[in-house]
C-alpha cells in the first residue's frame, strides 16, 4: 500500500527550513528563516508555539529535552524544550554554521560551519570541544557515527572526509561531490547519514543516486537509483529501523528503499515541485516528516508498510479479516517496526540484520480465538514482555522463523475507512480554546471574547454605529456561541453541572426598557449551534431539536432534526440548517441541508439535501449574502452558491485557494455581495483563522466559474454570462417576495447578457460554427435577434438568415402563447380567491364591502358628468341633424356622401402615429389591411352610432357600417384630428358646411336630468337573480361586492360590449360622443392656426353656438391633439 500525502502547510518564511521529531513522537519541530523554532502538536496544529533565536536559523537538533541551535548570529546555542528557554552558548565560529546535530546518547553535538571547520564538543561541558580542520570550502553537514567513533562531514570543496573523532585525524576523503564556492551556489547539501543503531553503511546524497559506504572498509558498498529521480539528492534519512532509507531530491521527489533488496517502495512527488531541504523519521511510527525550501511542512503516512506483508496459509484470510474488524483501530500506533523491537531483544547480531527480513506491523495473539480451526495453528503473542521464553533466546533461528510466518499472518483491512464526523461550529468564530477570539464576524458586526487572567469578557463592534453603539459584556456565564444582526445579539453557553445551558437574547432594537432575556434549556440539553433571522431567533440542541423563538422571547416552533448538526444561519425570514446525514468514508464527510422560509408562509426548500463538498473537506464556513441567497464554503476553498433557477441546486463560483500564496494560507470568509460580485474574506498567513489582534484586514476576491477552456476568448465570455445569470437571480427571488427591486440594475445585467451572446455569437460566425450560432440565438431577446439575423446576413451566411427568422417567428408564437396563459391563470387565480370569500354577514365583511360600494359609486358619479356634458353637445347639434335627413338615400350632399366613404369598419379609430408615404385618402388610409400596428385594429371595439328611434342598438360583427350622415361627421373630425396631413382636404370641406345652431335650454335641462346606466349595472341587472339564487341570505352590498367580482373575470371584450351597450341607451351617448369629438376638432384647428377658410368657418359656427359650461370645455380640450 502506498504512502498517503497529507497536504503540506505554512511552517516558514521563503528559505531553508529543517525539521525533526521529538524523541517521544508527540511534537514536530521545525525551523525557518524566520529565526523561529516552532513547536507543533501535528500537521493540523493552527497554533503552534514558537521560541526565538535570532535573526535567521540554518539548522537545529532536539535530544534529551534539549535543542541546539545553528543561527545567524554565529553562534551555537542551546534551549530547554518544549519551554524554550536559553541554556547557554556552546561555542561559536567566524561564519555561520551551517548543519548541527546531536550524537546518538545526547551528550555531544558536532557542528560545521563556513569557515571550513568542524566542531565537536561536550553538551555539558562546552569547554572540551575539538576541532576538525582539512576542508578547503565551507561545510555542508555533518554526522555523527552511532558508535561515536566516526564522524562525517561533507563540504563545498566537492570531498566527504571521514573523521576518527578520538585522536582528530581523517580516515579517508571520498571526492564524490561537485565543487563550488559557497553553500548557496552548491546544487545540493548533501545531508549525509549514518545507518541507525549499528553504523555499518554511510549514505551519501551522490548526484541522482546514493551510495552506500561500508563502515570497516570505507569503501562503497552497493549505489541505491530510481529513474523517479530526475534532479539531485539533496538529503537522506534512515528509518529507526536501519532497513529502509529514504531520500529527497532537488526537485521534490522522495524516494524509499528498502536496503536490504535494494528495492525502491515510495516513490512521492512534491505538489510544487519546490527542494526537498528537511526528512524526519517518526521514532515509533511509519511517518516521515518533510519540509521544502519554501518553508512549507509536509507528512508522509504509512511508508513503506506495504513490505513483505503476505497472507498466511495456515489461517485463512476471512478469520484474520474478522478478527482485524473487531479490533479496527487498537495499537495503530504500535504497528510499526515492532519487529525491530523483537530482534533486538532477541540478541541477533548486527551481521544478521542485513539478511534479517524486515518486520513491519504487530500481530495480534490469536491464538485464543483459533484453538478450534483445524486449519489453524497456535500463534504466539509478538508483544515483548521482559521475561523472553528461555528456548526462544536459546535458539535463534527458530526463533526469526516463528517471527517471520507471524508477520506474514497480518493482512490489511482494504474497504473504506470511516470518517470522524465534523464537529458543531458557529459559521464566522475562531477555535474556542484560543484566550482571544472572535466569537462570530459577519456583515453586521464583530464580537470577540477575551478569557484570560485578568478578564473574561464580551465586545460587540458593529460596522455601523447607527445601528447600535459598541456594547462591553461581562462572560459570567462563559458564553461560547454568539451572534449579531441589526436587531439583537444572541449569546448561548454549554451546561455545567450546576447551571443549565443558557439562551440570551440582547434585544436592543426593542422600543421598550427591557431589552434582554434568557431562556435556561431542559435539563442534559446543550446547545451546538444558534442564529439569528429577521423577527426570530434560533437554537440547535444536542437533543437533535432546532427551537425557534421570536426575538422578543416567545417560544415558537421546534422541530426534530435529521442527525448531530453541525452549523446553521440565518436571513430575513430564511433559516439554513446543516446537520449530520450518515458516517463518511475515506475522508469525506456526509451531511445534509434543509433550508426554511420562517415568514408568513412558511414551508421548507430543502428537505435534507446531501450538502456538496470537495474530497476529502468539511464545511468552514456557512451563511447567506447580503442579498438573501444561501451559500457555504469548504475546507478547500471552495465557495457555493445556491443556483434557484436549477431547481435549487449548488454551484461553485470561487475557489480561494487560488489566490493564496503559500500552501498553508486560507481566507476566512466574512461575507458575500452578489451586486456587486464581491466575496470578502480575511487572508490568514499559515492557518486557517485571523489572529484579534492587530485587527485584520477586510480583502476583496472575485468570483469566478470553474469553466472549461477559461483561457480563450470564447470559455471567458461563456463563464461572465453565465456568472451574470446566476448572479442576477436573487432579484427574481426578491420581487417575488415582495421586494422593491431596482430594475436598473436587472436592465444592466441583461443588456450585459445580450451583448456578450452577440460576441459568443459574432465569434461562431468567423470559427463557422453555425449550428452553435443557433444555439446562442435560443438565449437571445426578439432586438439582439434581429441584429444577429443582420450580421448572419451580412456575413453571407443566407442558411443562417433563415433559420434565426424561422426562429424568432417560432419565440413570437410562444411569447404570445404564454401571455395568454399567463392571463388564463391570472383569471383562474382570481376565481378560485373569490370562490374562497366569506359570504357570511359579519361586521367585517361589512367594513370590507363599503369601500366597495363607495368605489362604485363615485365611478358612476364620473361617468354621469361626462355623460351630462355630452348631452350638451349633443343638444346643441340638435338642430343640424333635423335639416339633414340622414335616410334620404337620394341626398346629393357630397358632404354626406364622402363622409360615408370615410367611414369603414375600421376607420372608426386610426393609428395617430402611422404616416403615410403617399397623400392617400383617409378611406384608403383607414381600410388598409396591411397596417400591422396594433392601434389600427381598435376601431373593432368601437362603439356602433344608434338611431334617434331606437333606445339601444347591439354591436355586430360587420365590418361595414351604414353611411348615416348625421353620425358621419363627427367620425369624420375625429378621423381628421389623429391623421396626419393628407387627410386635412377632406376635414375642411366637411366643417365648411356645418352650422352650429343654439340649442334650446329646456332641452339642454332635460339632457342633463338624464342618467344612463352603466355596463356593470346593466349587467348586475340582468345577473342580480342568478347571484341570489346561489345565496339568497346577501344584502345590497355584498351583491354589488358579488357581481363587481364576477364582471371582473369576464374576458375584455364582453365587458366592453357591456360598456357600449350602456353607451347606447337612448339618453344620447353615442350622438353626445360625436358632438364632442367635433368640438375637439374644431378647437384643434383653431389652435394649430390651419387655412384662413377652416378659421373663417370656425369663427362662424362659434358665434352661432352657444358656449356649453367651463367644466365640460376644459374636459373637452383634454382630448385635443396638439401638433408640436
Amino acid at each position: 500500500m502506498p504512502a498517503i500525502k497529507k497536504n503540506m502547510r505554512y511552517g516558514h518564511p521563503e528559505g531553508h527550513t529543517d525539521v525533526c521529531f521529538a524523541e517521544s513522537g508527540n511534537f514536530l519541530v521545525t525551523c525557518g528563516s524566520d529565526g523561529d523554532i516552532r513547536i507543533w502538536e501535528s500537521l493540523d496544529d493552527d497554533d503552534p508555539k514558537s521560541i526565538s533565536i535570532g535573526e535567521k536559523a540554518y539548522s537545529f537538533a532536539l535530544k534529551n529535552g534539549k535543542v541546539v541551535t545553528a543561527a545567524s548570529n554565529n553562534a551555537i546555542q542551546l534551549h530547554t524544550f518544549p519551554d524554550g528557554e536559553p541554556d547557554g552558548i556552546l561555542t561559536r565560529f567566524t561564519t555561520n554554521a551551517n548543519h548541527v546535530v546531536f550524537n546518538n546518547d545526547g551528550t555531544k553535538i558536532a557542528a560545521g560551519s563556513g569557515d571550513f571547520l568542524v566542531k565537536v564538543l561536550q553538551v555539558e561541558d562546552s569547554s572540551q570541544q575539538k576541532t576538525f580542520r582539512g576542508h578547503g570550502a565551507p561545510v555542508l553537514s555533518v554526522s555523527f557515527d552511532p558508535k561515536d567513533i566516526y564522524i562525517a562531514s561533507a563540504s563545498c570543496d566537492g570531498s566527504v572526509r571521514i573523521w576518527k573523532i578520538t585522536d582528530q585525524t581523517c580516515e579517508a576523503v571520498l571526492p564524490l561531490l561537485e565543487k563550488c564556492n559557497d553553500v548557496f551556489s552548491a546544487k545540493s547539501i548533501c545531508r549525509l547519514a549514518w545507518q541507525t543503531k549499528s553504523g555499518k553503511f554511510l549514505a551519501i546524497p551522490v548526484g541522482k543516486t546514493v551510495h552506500l559506504y561500508e563502515r570497516d572498509s570505507l569503501k562503497n558498498s552497493c549505489t541505491l537509483s530510481d529513474d523517479f529521480i530526475t534532479q539531485p539528492v539533496n538529503i537522506v534519512a534512515w528509518s529507526p529501523c536501519a532497513q529502509y532509507l529514504v531520500a529527497g531530491s532537488v526537485d521534490g521527489c522522495i524516494v524509499a528503499w528498502n536496503v536490504a533488496t535494494k528495492a525502491c517502495l515510495e516513490r512521492i512527488k512534491h505538489e510544487k515541485g519546490y527542494t526537498i531541504c528537511g526528512l524526519a523519521w517518526h521514532p515509533h511510527m511509519s511517518q516521515v516528516a518533510y519540509t521544502d525550501n519554501e518553508g512549507n511542512l509536509g507528512l508522509l503516512e504509512d511508508v513503506c508498510q506495504g513490505e513483505g506483508k503476505q497472507p498466511s496459509a495456515k489461517i485463512s484470510s476471512s478469520d484474520t479479516k474478522d478478527y482485524d474488524e473487531l479490533f479496527d483501530g487498537d495499537g495503530d500506533d504500535e504497528d510499526f517496526l515492532n519487529g525491530d523491537m523483537i530482534g533486538h531483544e532477541g540478541a541477533i547480531n548486527d551481521e544478521d540484520d542485513d539478511n534479517f527480513t524486515a518486520l513491519t506491523g504487530r500481530q495480534r495473539n490469536r491464538g485464543a480465538l483459533f484453538d478450534d480451526d483445524d486449519n489453524s495453528s497456535d500463534v504466539p503473542s509478538l508483544k515483548p514482555t521482559g521475561n523472553e521464553n528461555p528456548e526462544v533466546e536459546d535458539d535463534q533461528t527458530s526463533s526469526v522463523q516463528n517471527f517471520t510466518s507471524v508477520a506474514s499472518v497480518k493482512s490489511s483491512y482494504n474497504g473504506p475507512m470511516p470518517t470522524l464526523q465534523q464537529k458543531p461550529f458557529q459559521s464566522g468564530s475562531t477555535p474556542v480554546h484560543l484566550m482571544h477570539r472572535f466569537m462570530v464576524w459577519n456583515s453586521v458586526g464583530v464580537i470577540r471574547c477575551y478569557n484570560d487572567e485578568q478578564d473574561n469578557a464580551i465586545d460587540v463592534e458593529f460596522h455601523d454605529t447607527s445601528i447600535h453603539h459598541a456594547i462591553h459584556l461581562t462572560n459570567t456565564l462563559n458564553h461560547t456561541l454568539a451572534d449579531v444582526s441589526q436587531e439583537a445579539v444572541l449569546l448561548a453557553c454549554e451546561s455545567t453541572e450546576e447551571l443549565a445551558s443558557k439562551l440570551q437574547c440582547l434585544h436592543f432594537s426593542s422600543w421598550d426598557t427591557s431589552k434582554e432575556w434568557i431562556v435556561d434549556m431542559p435539563k442534559g440539553e446543550n446547545i451546538q449551534a444558534i442564529c439569528l433571522g429577521q423577527g426570530w431567533v434560533a437554537c440547535a440542541t444536542n437533543a437533535l431539536l432546532l427551537r425557534i423563538f421570536s426575538v422578543g422571547g416567545v417560544q415558537k416552533e421546534m422541530l426534530s432534526l435529521f442527525g448531530p448538526v453541525v452549523c446553521m444561519a440565518g436571513h430575513g425570514d430564511q433559516l439554513i440548517v446543516v446537520y449530520q446525514r450518515g458516517m463518511g468514508f475515506d475522508g469525506d464527510q456526509c451531511l445534509g441541508v434543509q433550508l426554511l422560509e420562517m415568514g408568513k408562509k412558511k414551508k421548507q426548500v430543502l428537505h435534507g439535501d446531501p450538502l456538496p463538498l470537495s474530497r476529502k473537506s468539511y464545511l468552514s464556513w456557512l451563511g447567506f449574502t447580503a442579498e438573501g441567497t444561501p451559500c457555504y464554503m469548504d475546507s478547500e476553498g471552495i465557495v457555493r452558491l445556491l443556483n434557484r433557477s436549477l431547481g435549487d441546486t449548488w454551484i461553485p463560483v470561487c475557489n480561494t485557494r487560488e489566490h493564496c500564496k503559500g500552501k498553508s494560507d486560507h481566507y476566512w470568509v466574512v461575507g458575500i455581495h452578489e451586486n456587486p460580485q464581491q466575496l470578502r474574506c480575511i487572508p490568514c498567513k499559515g492557518s486557517r483563522f485571523p489572529p484579534t489582534l492587530p485587527r485584520p484586514a477586510v480583502a476583496v476576491l472575485p468570483f469566478n466559474l470553474p469553466y472549461c477552456q477559461i483561457t480563450t476568448e470564447k470559455g471567458q465570455m461563456e463563464e461572465q454570462y453565465w456568472r451574470s445569470q446566476i448572479f442576477t437571480n436573487h432579484l427574481d427571488y426578491l420581487s417575488k417576495h415582495g421586494y422593491e427591486c431596482d430594475e436598473n440594475v436587472k436592465s444592466e445585467a441583461q443588456k450585459m447578457q445580450q451583448e456578450l451572446l452577440m460576441k459568443m455569437f459574432a465569434l461562431s460566425c468567423k470559427l463557422e460554427r453555425e449550428f452553435r450560432c443557433m444555439e446562442l440565438a435560443e438565449f437571445m431577446t426578439q432586438p439582439v435577434m434581429s441584429l444577429a439575423i443582420k450580421y448572419a446576413s451580412r456575413s453571407k451566411r443566407l442558411i443562417l438568415a433563415q433559420r434565426l427568422s424561422e426562429m424568432a417567428q417560432e419565440k413570437a408564437a410562444e411569447l404570445a402563447s404564454a401571455e395568454q396563459q399567463d392571463d388564463a391563470e391570472d383569471e383562474d387565480f382570481r376565481r378560485r380567491l373569490n370562490a374562497g370569500y366569506s359570504r357570511t354577514a359579519t361586521e367585517w365583511g361589512d367594513s370590507r364591502a363599503k369601500p366597495v360600494k363607495q368605489d362604485q359609486c363615485e365611478e358612476n358619479n364620473e361617468e354621469e358628468e361626462e355623460e351630462e356634458e355630452e348631452t350638451e353637445q349633443e343638444e346643441a347639434l340638435e338642430s343640424n341633424t333635423s335639416a339633414t335627413n340622414p335616410f334620404n338615400k337620394s341626398a346629393k350632399s357630397p358632404d354626406i356622401s364622402k363622409s360615408g366613404a370615410i367611414l369603414s369598419s375600421n376607420q372608426g379609430r386610426v393609428n395617430p402615429f402611422k404616416v403615410s408615404a403617399s397623400q392617400k385618402s383617409p378611406a384608403i388610409a383607414g381600410s388598409s389591411s396591411r397596417s400591422t400596428s396594433i392601434l389600427d385594429n381598435m376601431g373593432k371595439f368601437s362603439r356602433k352610432p344608434s338611431s334617434s328611434g331606437s333606445p339601444s342598438t347591439t354591436k355586430t360583427d360587420s365590418l361595414v357600417i351604414k353611411p348615416l350622415a348625421p353620425k358621419a361627421k363627427p367620425r369624420q373630425g375625429q378621423a381628421t384630428l389623429f391623421q396626419s396631413v393628407q387627410a386635412k382636404p377632406a376635414a375642411k370641406k366637411t366643417e365648411e358646411k356645418i352650422t352650429v345652431p343654439t340649442p334650446p335650454k329646456a332641452a339642454a335641462d332635460i339632457t342633463e336630468n338624464k342618467k344612463p346606466k352603466t355596463g356593470f349595472q346593466l349587467w348586475l341587472d340582468e345577473n342580480r337573480q342568478s347571484i341570489l339564487s346561489e345565496n339568497s341570505m346577501l344584502e345590497e352590498s355584498e351583491i354589488i361586492k358579488e357581481g363587481m367580482s364576477r364582471f371582473r373575470m369576464l374576458a375584455p371584450e364582453e365587458r366592453m360590449l357591456w360598456t357600449e351597450k350602456a353607451k347606447g341607451d337612448p339618453s344620447g351617448e353615442d350622438g353626445a360622443d360625436a358632438k364632442k369629438r367635433k368640438r375637439q376638432e374644431q378647437e384643434n384647428l383653431a389652435s394649430n392656426g390651419c387655412h384662413q377658410e377652416n378659421t373663417d368657418s370656425i369663427v362662424a359656427a362659434a358665434k352661432k353656438h352657444k358656449p356649453v359650461g367651463q367644466s365640460a370645455n376644459n374636459k373637452l380640450s383634454a382630448f385635443a391633439f396638439k401638433k408640436d
